[in-house]
Formats: C-alpha cells, sequence, structure tokens
C-alpha cells in the first residue's frame, strides 16, 4: 500500500491595492469600492492583528478637486489621496507615482473612471494574476463625438489588437506586483514623474500578459477633444514604439493611397480587415465600416499629430520633447 502524495498547502489570497486617479467621484469608483474584500478575507477581523485587506485609492491632485469633498463620507477601505501638482511629467503619471508610494499592499491595481466594472472585475483580475504573473486586460475606445467614431477603427487595430498582441499593459485595467518591476520600485517612480505615459512606463519596466477580455472606454465629446487624444497617442506610440509608429505611418499611407487609386479594392480590403479585428474581440460595432474614410484622413491626421509639439489633457498643457523632458504649461 503507497502511502498518499501529500498536498500542496492552501496558498492564503493577497491583498490588492486599487489606484483610480479621477477629479470626481463617478460610477467607477462605487463599482470597485464594492468589490473590495476586508480583513475576514484574508484571515483576520476588523479587530484582530492581521491588517491584511484590500483597498481603493482614488487619487486626485489636490483639495480643489470635486472628489476631495467626499473625505469623511467614504466606504470602507477607500482612501482620497492628494498627488499635488505635477512637475515634469503629467497629471496621471504624478497620480499614479503617488499612489505606488501610498499603497499598503505590494499587489497593485491600475484602474480608470471611464468605463464600467462588473461585479467581479477585481476578483477575475486578480485570479488572472495568480495563474499567469502580471496581466492587463484590453480597451475598446468607444466614440462619443463624430471625429471619434471615426477614429475607432484605427484604435481597435493599433490599440486594441496591440495590446492584445504586443504585451502592452493597459492603465485602465492592469495587475502586477512590486517585485515585478525588473529596476525596482523606485526606478519605476522616478521615470513615471519625469514622463507622460503612466501604462508606457510601465510597459518599459514589467512584462504584462494580455486576456481577451474588452472593456468599453467612453472616448470624445467634442472634436477638439478627440483631435488631442489622437495627438496624445500617438506621440505616447511615437516615444515608446517608435519602430511601431514608423509602420503605422508607412501602413497608413499605403491603405489611403490604395483606396485613392483602386477605390474597390482597397475600400474593401481596408473594411474586411477592420471586420476581421472587430469580430475576434466581438465587438458588435457597425463602426468598422468607417475604416475606410478613415484610412484616406489618416496621413493628413497624423502629419498634423506628428507636427504638433503640445497637446492637452486633462485640462493642462504638455509639451513632450524626448521621453524624459515634459513641460506642463498653462492652457
Amino acid at each position: 500500500m503507497t502511502a498518499p502524495e501529500p498536498t500542496a498547502p492552501a496558498t492564503s489570497p493577497t491583498p490588492v491595492s486599487v489606484l483610480l486617479p479621477t477629479v470626481r467621484w463617478t460610477d467607477a469608483c462605487d463599482e470597485v469600492a464594492e468589490q473590495l474584500r476586508g480583513p475576514e478575507a484574508f484571515g483576520g477581523d476588523e479587530g484582530g492583528a492581521d491588517p491584511a485587506a484590500d483597498e481603493l485609492l482614488v487619487i486626485c491632485d489636490s483639495p480643489d478637486d470635486p472628489v476631495a469633498d467626499r473625505r469623511g463620507d467614504l466606504p470602507e477601505r477607500v482612501r482620497i489621496l492628494m498627488a499635488g501638482e505635477p512637475e515634469g511629467c503629467s497629471g496621471k503619471a504624478n497620480a499614479i507615482a503617488a499612489g505606488m508610494a501610498a499603497a499598503a499592499n505590494d499587489r497593485i491595481a491600475w484602474t480608470d473612471d471611464d468605463f464600467r466594472h462588473p461585479a467581479d472585475w477585481l476578483a477575475t483580475l486578480d485570479a488572472d494574476y495568480e495563474q499567469r504573473g502580471p496581466t492587463t486586460e484590453v480597451p475598446v475606445f468607444v466614440g462619443r463625438d463624430p471625429l471619434a467614431r471615426l477614429f475607432e477603427p484605427a484604435y481597435v487595430i493599433g490599440g486594441t489588437l496591440a495590446v492584445s498582441t504586443a504585451g502592452i499593459a493597459w492603465g485602465g485595467a492592469v495587475i502586477f506586483e512590486r517585485g515585478d518591476l525588473r529596476d525596482g520600485e523606485a526606478a519605476f517612480c522616478r521615470d513615471l514623474r519625469r514622463t507622460v505615459s503612466d501604462d508606457g512606463t510601465l510597459t518599459e519596466h514589467v512584462d504584462v500578459s494580455p486576456v481577451d477580455r474588452t472593456r468599453d472606454v467612453r472616448a470624445g465629446g467634442s472634436f477638439r477633444g478627440s483631435l488631442e487624444r489622437f495627438v496624445r497617442f500617438l506621440t505616447i506610440t511615437r516615444y515608446h514604439a517608435p519602430r511601431a509608429t514608423a509602420f503605422n505611418v508607412c501602413l497608413g499611407v499605403a491603405m489611403s493611397a490604395l483606396c485613392l487609386l483602386a477605390p474597390v479594392a482597397g475600400v474593401t480590403l481596408v473594411t474586411a480587415l477592420a471586420g476581421a479585428v472587430y469580430a475576434r474581440f466581438g465587438i458588435r460595432r457597425a463602426t468598422f465600416l468607417l475604416a475606410a474614410p478613415g484610412a484616406l484622413v489618416s496621413p493628413m491626421l497624423m502629419a498634423y499629430a506628428l507636427a504638433r509639439r503640445t497637446f492637452v489633457w486633462g485640462g493642462r498643457r504638455y509639451r513632450w520633447r524626448s521621453m524624459f523632458d515634459v513641460s506642463v504649461e498653462p492652457i
């Protein structure tokens, strides 16, 4: 009779600190707050010695931000954190750096306030980490104005598909641990405080595994806002992925030329490509039909974006000269 094989001891759950930069209390804050696990989930209780618990850090710039009015009236395990005004970096990167410093736990999740978080969002992302390590979901940008809707096919191909296939971290839904940062947390936060893109910087420091679980992200709302977003996105890829940017520019010019010189073949090809990518991610939106019009205007839009020396984001104007050379200017 052989002795039974020993079973591996059960591992205890790991508490998560969720960082959510926002200047207003939104539905996303309530959605994430309701998913936090208390000390009882980690073998402790409210009065016990084990302090482990999930937490949500809602990070704003200053006490003048509307979300600061919620201090003193917060759900359990939720804190409001003031990051201060950014100097030499974006407000988002500054907020994330402040959140990293203040977070109580080693396992960190980042998220945004512009998409819906279903009731199992945090638990599912946490389970992903247990199975595969650092993990990111993928965004689908849903336009709220005509220009943003025109951009949707380009964002699905250059954003959704790129995040899914190229191991790019999306700051709206990503989970990792401090020990996963290749060069250490100090180097990572130093880089955050001298650049613009929080998720682009995270991609430089952590190897993430994407899951093809999409989140619909509200994009645009005005012509100017959508144009500024396009400039910002292209500038981010220009600095963090220059070869991919060069390829995208060449591809955009080629697709535009094909649609002009061979309209039937070009429009059919571009529309079919966009439709195939939409189908892969289960995106049920007719905006894939705008892929050809978008391809026609993309060379002009990319030239405009590459020529711009500043862009506006979150009420601030940024002059981004190189990866770690950023000025914040008044609008």
